[in-house]
């Protein structure tokens, strides 16, 4: 079936998906039960080609799905210090998943970054000007987007594999310490710079439906428009907690608590919303989302 796998019913689907113990695997997991498609966890190592060849074969998927990673614990500075783990899972593992799928005329849903681009003068902070799906990443600050971006370059070759650039996942769950939101209300101090960033109960649903589409190519997998800390800790201190206080700081300050710098910038999103109108803007869709199914404060 491969490529041309029915997109019709739950039934006619069966997922296989890498990254089990992940926080995108385990979500990607719940969704499929609450929609009825049959679904399997790869348990074959990514950078073992024949561990990999030997899931498919017992599995026979329509999709497969790729949410595994290196990240790095308890975050990307992790991947400075140990980078030949990081290239094995992140370079030459996607490689390895994306070519055996390809073999197979198998589409791979790819759940990839977008913190492979900053800020610069074609795209100002606060401009409203994101990066576009077919811009070169200009952002190499940390060792982990420099492998992104170098997968997500050699991906463009593979007509089979459809690349989700997520940035700062946000969802629902405040107690997830991978949480964006859950991360910056722990911080003893945290910087204020628009984001663009993704709602993962949002969107999760949605590459479940492009995968039923068949689509492929480059995605970037945010929420239309950005927010800054302050703006979700202000969101927080409404909705959750009316006695939060933070304290901010700048990026050199920042740049002396953490090893490698982190991306900061805005992606467009027009392809997504083309694709999928009901889209929410980011800001509409943390509080559809996140904010006010947590409600902790009095409702006015």
């Amino acid at each position: 079936m491969g490529i041309l796998a029915d997109s019709g019913s739950g039934s006619s689907l069966k997922f296989l998906i890498y990254g089990r113990t992940g926080w995108i695997g385990g979500l990607l997991g719940h969704l499929c039960q609450q929609q009825g498609i049959d679904f399997t966890y790869g348990s074959g190592r990514l950078e073992n080609r024949a561990s990999l060849e030997a899931d498919i074969a017992a599995v026979k998927p329509t999709h497969v799905f790729n949410a595994a990673g290196v990240t790095g614990r308890p975050n990307v500075d992790w991947c400075e210090s140990h980078k030949v783990e990081t290239i094995r899972t992140n370079v030459v593992g996607t490689l390895t998943l994306a070519d055996v799928c390809r073999e197979r005329g198998l589409i791979l849903i790819n759940y990839a970054t977008g913190c492979i681009f900053e800020y610069d003068s074609a795209h100002p902070i606060n401009s409203g000007i994101g990066f576009k799906e077919d811009e070169i990443p200009n952002f190499i600050g940390s060792f982990y987007s420099k492998t992104k971006a170098m997968v997500e370059d050699l991906l463009k070759n593979y007509e089979n594999v459809c690349t989700l650039r997520v940035r700062m996942p946000i969802s629902s769950d405040l107690s997830n310490p991978r949480n964006f939101i859950t991360k910056i209300t722990r911080y003893e101090k945290v910087v204020d710079i628009p984001n663009s960033m993704t709602i993962l109960d949002e969107l999760l649903p949605i590459s479940i439906e492009m995968a039923k589409r068949n689509l492929t190519g480059i995605w970037n997998f945010t929420n239309p428009g950005v927010v800054s800390h302050n703006e979700i800790l202000e969101m927080y201190k409404q909705f959750i907690d009316p006695n939060f206080t933070w304290k901010n700081f700048n990026l050199e300050e920042q740049a002396k608590v953490i090893v490698a710098p982190r991306s900061n910038n805005e992606l467009d999103a027009t392809k997504l919303k083309n694709e999928f109108p009901e889209l929410l803007s980011i800001k509409d869709s943390l509080l559809k989302y996140v904010f006010k199914p947590n409600q902790k404060t009095p409702t006015a």
